[in-house]
């Protein structure tokens, strides 16, 4: 798509798009920010402001503990102002407060004192920064264990269906059925494992233990970096290592080629791979301008109706199981320990990443913003409520792994000062705290407005 084919998709579809979008970020933030909240309540500290974004106030109500709830003006985040700080990264405390009538400042009396946020031990103030990254993953995983208990972990067999010709996994002796059990010692037990590890793979080589035919076998191969522009336009590098999924299938009228041999009669294709099911056999696909050329052995019992002109997949050739995904059933226990797994799993991918990108082996265009964000959230809510689901736990535990990376004015830069507090005995100078905060800031800014840019850059060009 370019740039007025996206602008005009997601103007169509803005309460889609923009809705959910802003829906999912609200929530992730109420969440973040009420673990923020819950802590600095149950260490005695005030509340004074829990906002739901930044700037004017467009509405909201006060509590019998005098916290004003609210909602406001731009709503790309929002903070808890906890009572002693001046602002609400904390990067400042007053040590008295206005007198309304006199509009002078009286000093902090002792019981004030007591629920100021600055005099609270470290101890107590590191909790209250930690609670909100750390929610964000308690969120995730009740979200992802919710969604196993009661409908089931949605996997897709790490089968593969067939082999991409010229690909890594033709060239390395990947065949047809051969079902992936591990990938550098990692058990893998679905086909988006095989995908998340390839990704972050790029083109390093890998161990790859697979079973075919009942027999364990060793492969050691090295997928094919590659980039990857998605319909908006948006472009990401992973590794390919050239299986096709088992939810795969093939539209018999787009077969051209068969063990190279041409074909221009559907009739005569459909007749062809009747006779060749339960064989290794190669197709050439036909897939807009472009033709693929798979190694496929497709099996009779999953397509019985090939020569059924009146059934509803007369046209369609499935390359392995007509059911390709299934939904694995858990109970609480088994949901949750999978759940914890999944998260560790996302975390790990998204740190090896980003170190990717530090060292140059990913490009750092991949990072981003709102529209691309906006964009996969819309796609998900059109996908339905499990890609909701699935979506919003991803993006809470990146949420949460965000703001624990030590830079100041995020919960981990807090955390990071207050490391040096425990071991110093004292806190960090406040002229290093606001050197640190200015440059935070700066970074901050800047890397948003790279991303949100570099998202603007790849639907114009």
């Amino acid at each position: 798509m370019n740039f007025f084919e996206v602008f005009q998709t997601l103007s169509g579809n803005v309460w889609i798009y923009g809705g959910t979008f802003m829906l999912v970020l609200s929530i992730l933030v109420f969440v973040h920010e009420w673990g923020h909240y819950i802590v600095a309540r149950m260490c005695g500290v005030r509340v004074e402001t829990f906002s739901i974004g930044f700037g004017k106030e467009l509405g909201g109500f006060t509590d019998k503990n005098g916290t004003r709830w609210k909602f406001s003006l731009i709503p790309l985040g929002g903070y808890v102002k906890l009572f002693g700080d001046v602002d609400p990264a904390s990067m400042k405390h007053e040590e008295g407060t206005e007198d309304k009538k006199t509009k002078k400042i009286k000093p902090l009396t002792k019981a004030q004192k007591k629920e100021a946020f600055f005099s609270q031990p470290v101890w107590k103030r590191s909790l209250v920064v930690f609670a909100g990254p750390a929610i964000n993953y308690i969120f995730a995983i009740i979200l992802l264990t919710g969604l196993y208990v009661y409908n089931g972990q949605p996997v897709t067999p790490p089968l593969a269906a067939a082999i991409m010709g010229e690909s890594a996994a033709e060239e390395n002796g990947f065949q047809p059925h051969d079902l992936i059990v591990s990938i550098d010692g990692k058990d893998i037990h679905s086909f988006e494992g095989i995908r998340r590890e390839m990704m972050i793979a790029l083109d390093d080589k890998k161990h790859f233990v697979i079973e075919r035919d009942g027999k364990i076998i060793d492969i050691h191969a090295a997928p094919k970096k590659v980039e990857i522009e998605d319909r908006f336009g948006f472009k990401n590098s992973r590794g390919l290592l050239g299986l096709i999924s088992p939810r795969h299938a093939v539209k018999v009228s787009n077969i051209k080629k068969i063990d190279g041999r041409s074909y221009d009669d559907p009739d005569k294709v459909r007749a062809a791979v009747v006779r060749k099911m339960g064989e290794t056999f190669t197709i050439e696909v036909e897939r807009g301008p472009e033709t693929d050329r798979l190694t496929v052995h497709p099996l009779s019992e999953n397509n019985e109706f090939l020569n059924d002109a009146e059934h509803d997949e007369f046209d369609v050739l499935f390359l392995s199981s007509r059911k390709g995904n299934i939904f694995v059933e858990h109970g609480p226990i088994s949901a949750f320990i999978h759940s914890i797994k999944e998260a560790a799993s996302i975390t790990s991918g998204t740190l090896e990443a980003l170190g990717q990108m530090v060292m140059g082996s990913r490009s750092a265009t991949e990072l981003g913003g709102i529209i691309r964000i906006g964009a996969l959230a819309g796609d998900m809510a059109q996908q339905g409520m499990i890609a909701i689901i699935l979506f919003t736990a991803l993006l809470s535990i990146n949420l949460g792994l965000i703001n624990l990376f030590p830079i100041p004015l995020l919960d981990g830069g807090h955390l990071l000062f207050y490391a040096f507090e425990a071991i110093l005995g004292r806190p960090v100078p406040d002229r290093i705290q606001e050197y640190a905060f200015r440059l935070g800031l700066t970074f901050l800014v800047g890397i948003m407005a790279f991303a949100n840019l570099n998202d603007l850059m790849q639907l114009i060009l």
